[in-house]
């Protein structure tokens, strides 16, 4: 017999569960699906949110041809013959036929290339489905023909209300006595993951198969998932957990629990490239302007990480990670610039003050753009007192140097050149 998580994989949006942003009535994904006219999309999302079974679903709803293809089976010719049949099927269908990739973040630049033409001519409507960042790992030709729609991890309602569905409706569960007692431990290892989620449920019934009733609490959610280590895979809860302390102990400035966390992620399987952006974050959040190398190493590992490959990448992670950890830390550039763009949106778009201008053309310079700008380098030590900023909020400040060695050098640099003008 099938899984669970197969056997209550939806078939229409009535039974989608989640995504009430993007498919709820009204919505905007909602709308275009019921309007017939679907553009390029792509799904991005962590696992187990529904990316799949949507894309199935519009390819249902909007009666059109449905090819798939898998970034990590299929290459340029699987892509091309899918287009070639894609054109075939125009024949007999005047909308454009559905490509649905999966892990579209895995596909080479010269697989997402072979896309452009298909995609731009109206030959196939890509449907992607991501786990990563699509501006990180799709090409921008291809990107700037999708729009990206976010979906989020389930929410504890959502979770809920698919139980309750799968115990009552489900072709096995709903003959059985199936009583739920406690939540908490189904929903908190389920990590907003359906498919875990379903996961399980199957695990915790079928370990009391046979008895009068079957009970769901906390004791047995967490005694089974103890028993099937398996179910702590990458993709779920322990994936955002184990970043999560990855992180915080680097910020911390513990070398020897970032390198655990880091041997946890490789261990288990973690995407390199996903531990290396998290670095480079990491390198401009949490050292940032106490020790700016940690950016250029934090940058060297992701580089290595690419050239060299797996596993020898993981020793360049070490290295990053020990020295982030071990370095000064600084959030100053991370709260200047969080502080700067609030201040941008309660004051909107405040004019360019006259002198710092351009002046590309003779009407310009009459309306006196660009005069009396000075120019650092005319100066001696190359500076000269002058306002950068927009009239309204001349002495406004947001980067302020923090207790560190090197930007305490660059606190007293600043007040020696600029005095009372930047108190």
């Amino acid at each position: 017999m099938e899984p669970l998580a197969e056997r209550m994989r939806p078939r229409t949006l009535a039974d989608y569960s989640g995504q009430k942003h993007l498919v709820g009535e009204g919505a905007i994904l909602r709308r275009m699906i019921d309007s017939g006219h679907l553009s390029s999309i792509i799904l991005w999302g962590p696992p187990g949110v529904g990316k799949t079974t949507l894309a199935k679903i519009i390819s249902q709803h909007l009666n059109r041809p449905f090819f798939t293809l898998s970034a990590i089976s299929s290459g340029v010719k699987e892509v091309r013959e899918v287009i070639d049949k894609a054109k075939n099927s125009r024949f007999f269908n005047n909308d454009s036929a559905i490509l649905f990739i999966d892990e579209i973040h895995r596909f080479s630049k010269s697989q997402q290339d072979s896309l452009l033409a298909a995609v731009e001519e109206g030959i196939v409507t890509l449907i992607g489905a991501t786990t990563e960042n699509p501006s990180f790992e799709v090409i921008s030709p291809l990107l700037s023909r999708c729009q990206v729609y976010v979906l989020k991890s389930l929410n504890h309602d959502d979770l809920m209300a698919l139980t309750h569905r799968v115990i009552t409706t489900d072709e096995v569960l709903k003959n059985l006595n199936i009583k739920i007692t406690e939540e908490a431990a189904l929903v908190r290892y389920s990590g907003g993951d359906a498919r875990k989620l379903l996961n399980i449920i199957e695990l915790v019934v079928n370990s009391q198969i046979g008895q009068d009733e079957i009970v769901i609490n906390d004791k047995n959610v967490v005694d089974n998932l103890q028993m099937s280590p398996a179910v702590y895979d990458k993709n779920g809860e322990m994936h955002y957990d184990i970043i999560s302390a990855f992180i915080k102990s680097i910020r911390g400035s513990d070398p020897d629990a970032a390198v655990y966390w880091l041997a946890r992620m490789i261990e288990g399987g973690e995407d390199p490239k996903f531990i290396a952006r998290r670095l480079v974050i990491s390198a401009s959040e949490d050292i940032g302007l106490a020790n700016p190398n940690a950016l250029l190493i934090a940058n060297q590992a992701f580089d290595a990480v690419n050239k060299i490959g797996w596993p020898e990448g993981r020793i360049a992670l070490s290295e990053a990670a020990i020295y982030l950890a071990t370095s000064p830390k600084s959030n100053s550039a991370y709260n200047a610039i969080n502080q700067a763009i609030a201040f941008v949106k309660e004051t909107g778009n405040l004019p360019v003050p006259l002198h710092l201008r351009n002046a590309p053309t003779n009407l310009m310079e009459k309306l006196n753009y660009g005069r009396d700008y000075k120019y650092a380098h005319d100066f001696p030590g190359h500076f000269v007192v002058q306002q950068y900023l927009p009239d309204e909020i001349a002495s406004k400040r947001f980067y302020y140097a923090q207790e560190n060695a090197a930007e305490q050098r660059h606190a007293e640099l600043q007040k020696q050149l600029w005095g009372e003008y930047k108190k």
